[in-house]
């Protein structure tokens, strides 16, 4: 005879509540600075770099989609033009 599961599916899954709201999201940090974003400007394009040089995900770095995007072309830029270091080899 099977053993009966006396959870309620879903009601207690991982301690989450049914109708759980978030608070407001934090504004994107380009859009907060105004929405300028220069290649050149190495020290705030390193918020969004790890320490081994990886660019951070939108969901870490707490970007809005299109500047996630514009972050990581400005990224690439300043690699190539070596202000900021490629991914470090182990």
């Amino acid at each position: 005879m099977p053993r009966r599961n006396r959870r309620t599916p879903r009601a207690t899954r991982g301690g989450r509540r049914e109708n759980y709201r978030r608070g407001k999201p934090k504004p994107c940090a380009v859009c907060a600075q105004g929405g300028v974003l220069d290649w050149k400007d190495a020290s705030f394009l390193r918020k969004f770099i790890s320490d081994r040089g990886k660019i951070r995900s939108r969901r870490v770095s707490g970007l809005c989609p299109s500047d996630q995007r514009r972050v990581a072309t400005a990224v690439k830029n300043a690699r190539e033009m070596a202000l900021l270091p490629y991914v470090g080899t182990r």
